[in-house]
C-alpha cells in the first residue's frame, strides 16, 4: 500500500512540476475551450471572434552534437568517436530530431546516446510517471525543467548503466549510457539550449 501511495505521489509531484515548466500554458495547441457561463446574446455567441494568444518562444531543436556540450564535457568524452555509421542513423533526423551516439565500435558495452526531441506536455507527463511507477526512476524539478534519471548494474559487464531525462518548453533530452557518464553531461545540454 506504501508503495502504490508513494508512486502516486510522484506522479503528482510530476504533474505540478511539468505543469510550472513552460511559464504560461494558454497558448498551448492542445488546450480545450471550457464553456462559458456568461448570459450573452446569441448574436454575440453565434461567432466568437478569435483573440490573440501569448505565446512563449519555442526552443529550438539543436543541429550539432558537439556545440551542445561545454568545453569540460567535450574534454571527458575524449577521443570517443561521435555518429559512427556501425550504429546506424545519428544527427538531424527528418523531424528535427538530433541523435548524438558517442562510442566506439571497437568496444563492447561503453558509450552514450543522447535524443534531443520536441515532446508536447502530456505526452511527456505520461512517459515520466510511467518510468517512476513502473521502473523506480526518481525525478526532481531543477533548471526549470523536470529531470528523471536511474543508474543499475550492467547484466553482462561489471559497469554501471542508466538513462537520464530532462524536460522542459516542450523539449527532451533523452540519454541512456553504459560505462561512460561525464560529469555535468545533461547540464550542459540544458544550458546550451535554455540559457
Amino acid at each position: 500500500m506504501n508503495g502504490r501511495l508513494a508512486a502516486g505521489a510522484a506522479a503528482l509531484v510530476l504533474l505540478v512540476a511539468l505543469t510550472g515548466c513552460g511559464g504560461d500554458t494558454s497558448g498551448e495547441s492542445d488546450a480545450k475551450p471550457s464553456p462559458s457561463a456568461s448570459s450573452a446574446s446569441p448574436d454575440e455567441t453565434a461567432s466568437p471572434t478569435p483573440t490573440p494568444t501569448p505565446t512563449a518562444d519555442a526552443v529550438e531543436l539543436p543541429t550539432d552534437c558537439r556545440a551542445i556540450l561545454s568545453e569540460d564535457v567535450l574534454s571527458q568524452l575524449g577521443e570517443t568517436p561521435l555518429n559512427d555509421a556501425a550504429f546506424g542513423p545519428s544527427g538531424v533526423g527528418e523531424d528535427g530530431t538530433l541523435t548524438c551516439i558517442w562510442r566506439d565500435p571497437r568496444a563492447d558495452t561503453s558509450g552514450l546516446v543522447t535524443t534531443v526531441s520536441r515532446m508536447n506536455r502530456g505526452p511527456a507527463l505520461d512517459m515520466l510517471n510511467a518510468l517512476v511507477t513502473n521502473e523506480g526512476f526518481s525525478c526532481f524539478t531543477p533548471d526549470g525543467g523536470t529531470r528523471c534519471e536511474k543508474t543499475w548494474q550492467n547484466e553482462q559487464y561489471p559497469v554501471t548503466d542508466g538513462r537520464t531525462l530532462f524536460w522542459c518548453d516542450d523539449i527532451l533530452i533523452d540519454t541512456r549510457y553504459s560505462n561512460l557518464a561525464p560529469t555535468g553531461y545533461t547540464s550542459s545540454i540544458i544550458a546550451h539550449l535554455f540559457d
